[in-house]
């Protein structure tokens, strides 16, 4: 049984509209102006919110303000009540962040209506997105129940790709989000000299190609290419931004999901610009761990091109074969019989990269 908290002054609206609301099967608690709302939105912490605006002692926006502000109960939907002759209340409230209004006097259709499509938008914005193809599918597929049927493609599936395969070359026109299910892939730009700089490895459930999607060349600024068997699924441009733009809230929860790697991005331009080279080369091969690419030792690993770690962590290459000469020499990485790198000690290698200036 959902909760409902009514905040409104007129004793005899209020009162008509818990016994209505409780007609249909919903639990409703009530205020009689917003001092005492505000109090009981965060003790009882309700599933959502209806409040008048005009009211004594904190009208409906100090209240929105004030919930807005609290960590507990910023999350919970927001419906205004107002009169339909103050439309600049409504612009107000939305700006504010309110989810819906509803005009007094209501029909009970209207109001049980504006309940039902915030709290089940509530629920599907608050629900965790498992990082895999099935459950990056289920979101897409509920997200259209968002929007309009015809607005995200009904149909994608994983797409299957060899080792040292290209997925997409810097320059080629950006029609996908990419998603990788298996496998490893590395993305890098082509200098004038004509040397790789290598921009992002990306293992099971990450993103990549958002950037070159929300850049206005509509290029992709950076080539993809697969270290080994890879399955990649792909999100088609379009439903992209249909939904980055036709919602906010259903954007944001989007973003939300695909932007790990960005965050990543910018905490790697950090350490290049202030950390120690072993610092930065620790952290390096722990990512490359994580992600799959460097295994243990005895463990059948991808081959990480010297080239490339330097390029990560920001050095010539001749300093990055020295540092793991070094990190050899001390026992925290190896190779195997086909001079691939392996992880021998990961607890010492995370504290050269957690405390090591």
């Amino acid at each position: 049984m959902k909760k409902v908290l009514i905040i409104e002054d007129n004793p005899e609206f209020r009162e008509n509209t818990v016994e209505l609301l409780e007609l249909y099967d919903y639990e409703v608690i009530a205020a009689e102006n917003g001092r005492v709302g505000i109090q009981m939105a965060m003790t009882a912490l309700p599933d959502i919110i209806i409040c008048d605006i005009v009211m004594p002692e904190a009208n409906g926006y100090t209240v929105l303000e004030v919930l807005g502000q609290n960590e507990r109960t910023a999350g919970i939907p927001f419906i205004f009540l107002t009169a339909k002759d103050q439309k600049e209340d409504i612009r107000r409230g939305l700006s504010l962040g309110a989810d819906d209004y509803i005009y007094k006097p209501f029909k009970t259709e209207e109001l049980l209506k504006a309940l039902e499509i915030r709290l089940k938008k509530n629920a599907f914005l608050r629900q965790r997105v498992d990082k895999n193809t099935k459950g990056l599918n289920l979101f897409l597929k509920e997200a259209s129940a968002y929007l309009d049927e015809e607005l995200l493609s009904s149909s994608r599936e994983n797409k299957h790709f060899k080792d040292r395969d290209i997925i997409f070359r810097e320059g080629d026109a950006a029609h996908h989000l990419y998603f990788v299910e298996k496998g490893n892939v590395k993305t890098y730009r082509v200098a004038e000299s004509g040397k790789e700089i290598v921009t992002g490895w990306y293992g099971p459930g990450d993103f990549f190609g958002q950037l070159s999607l929300l850049g206005k060349e509509g290029i992709y600024i950076e080539s993809a290419i697969t270290m080994e068997y890879a399955e990649v699924l792909d999100i088609p441009k379009q439903d992209f931004v249909n939904l980055i733009h036709h919602d906010m809230e259903l954007a944001n929860k989007f973003l939300e999901i695909i932007s790990s790697n960005t965050v990543h991005l910018q905490e790697k331009l950090i350490d290049i610009a202030y950390s120690s080279v072993n610092r930065r080369t620790a952290k390096a091969l722990l990512e490359l761990h994580e992600k799959g690419i460097l295994k243990d030792e005895n463990q059948k690993g991808v081959d990480i091109l010297r080239e490339d770690l330097a390029s990560m962590i920001g050095v010539a290459k001749e300093t990055a074969i020295r540092t793991l000469t070094k990190f050899k020499e001390i026992g925290l990485i190896g190779t195997d019989s086909r001079k691939k790198l392996t992880l021998l000690d990961k607890e010492k290698l995370q504290r050269i990269a957690d405390f090591e200036d």
